[in-house]
């Protein structure tokens, strides 16, 4: 059985979803946990950043990630954190 066939079979989710969650899948740690930026996501997947923002969105709404926000020690944004559910 192929590794992603009952995320193929998931006809409510766009591709775009699709595309990302294999993207993040082969990025993620032993613990399922992934850090790329919007802007590296999309730059990869020669998609827009808004288009990779739409797919993170569609993957927390089917529960197959979750996003945690990430600050450094100043306060400022850095990459999101992805688990990769």
């Amino acid at each position: 059985m192929p590794y992603f066939e009952k995320l193929y079979k998931r006809d409510e989710l766009p591709q775009r979803a699709k595309l990302v969650y294999i993207y993040l899948c082969d990025r993620r740690d032993k613990e399922g946990k992934s850090w790329p930026s919007v802007k590296r996501i999309a730059k990869d997947l020669s998609i827009s950043e808004k288009t990779v923002r739409r797919a993170v969105q569609d993957l927390e709404k089917a529960g197959l990630i979750r996003k945690e926000y990430a600050y450094r020690k100043n306060g400022s944004h850095t990459s999101n954190r992805y688990y990769v559910l």
